[in-house]
């Protein structure tokens, strides 16, 4: 297996091509790889064509001739279908071919299946991303990249292409845990940033000094430095990003905590605060909608007084 790294003008296959990886296929198609995108959306594979890539329905028809597999799907069980399932795209892959999971998969679920590739001769690290669909069409992703060094170092080119820092976290499975970890962070983020506005709004405190004055203070963090105003005080809710995701997210990392036995009480109480907004809000909610979770728990509390 070569550990040269994977430069262009090779052929990656992009598996996923939805609100991030269209973009992500694009930043990778202007560092002048040949990008082979698949997904089952007709207009996503339109715009890739547009753009220079070719896109294909199925994926086992987007990783002929590619030198790396990038999948960028909703969750663990997807991934294995596509690599493993009856249909899997993996015994199709030549002895060598590097597979890199850039989908928020449960970190277990990544360390059973490297070793089931390696059975194939196939490797593969994961590498999900932070910062969003604004970072995702400029090219300046947050990379966080599990697995043996010298695989990291094959696909540095090709992470480069999406990303402005990429971190190597550690052995595989840690990429994904740290994409967990961030998302615990920033979702806690923002629903205390939620909370605090739904309080000053009730004592009579304009919602957007609340904002200034934090983004001034020490109570600043990513989602009142670019959330709160754009997104929750205009009732906009269009970041981008779903919060059945986010829970999704925030359930693998309090499933870590709790696999881990530590005994931590507000990752869970979190976790369980983002499942219980994904069921009672409309399946394709944004995750900024948190705000509408908490404001209607407030009413109905003010309602049975």
């Amino acid at each position: 297996m070569t550990s040269d790294p994977i430069v262009p003008p090779a052929a990656i296959a992009l598996i996923g091509l939805g609100q991030m990886g269209l973009p992500m296929a694009r930043r990778v198609l202007a560092a002048g790889f040949e990008v082979r995108g698949a997904d089952p959306v007709e207009a996503s594979r339109l715009t890739l064509t547009d753009a220079g890539g070719s896109a294909f329905a199925k994926a086992a028809e987007a990783v002929s001739g590619a030198s790396a597999v990038i999948t960028m799907l909703p969750n663990s069980k997807i991934v294995r279908e596509v690599l493993l399932g009856a249909e899997g795209i993996a015994r199709l892959l030549p002895a060598g071919t590097l597979v890199i999971d850039m989908s928020s998969s449960v970190p277990t679920d990544t360390a059973s299946l490297t070793a089931e590739l390696a059975g194939l001769d196939l490797a593969l690290i994961d590498a999900p991303v932070s910062g969003g669909v604004k970072r995702a069409i400029d090219g300046s992703l947050a990379i966080m990249a599990g697995g043996r060094t010298v695989d990291i170092e094959r696909a540095r080119p090709i992470l480069a292409a999406m990303g402005k820092s990429i971190f190597a976290t550690g052995p595989i499975g840690s990429g994904h845990a740290m994409k967990a970890l961030n998302n615990y962070v920033s979702a806690a983020g923002l629903v205390a940033a939620c909370e605090a506005l739904l309080v000053a709004r009730n004592f009579g405190l304009a919602p957007e000094t609340v904002v200034d004055v934090l983004n001034a203070s020490t109570g600043r963090n990513n989602s009142t430095e670019v959330k709160m105003k754009p997104f929750v005080i205009s009732e906009a809710f269009n970041s981008g990003f779903s919060l059945a995701l986010m829970a999704k997210d925030l359930r693998i990392a309090a499933d870590l905590a709790r696999h881990l036995d530590l005994p931590l009480p507000q990752i869970q109480s979190v976790a369980a605060l983002w499942e219980q907004a994904r069921t009672a809000l409309r399946s394709d909610a944004d995750h900024t909608e948190i705000y509408r979770h908490l404001k209607a728990m407030v009413e109905a509390t003010e309602a049975a007084q």
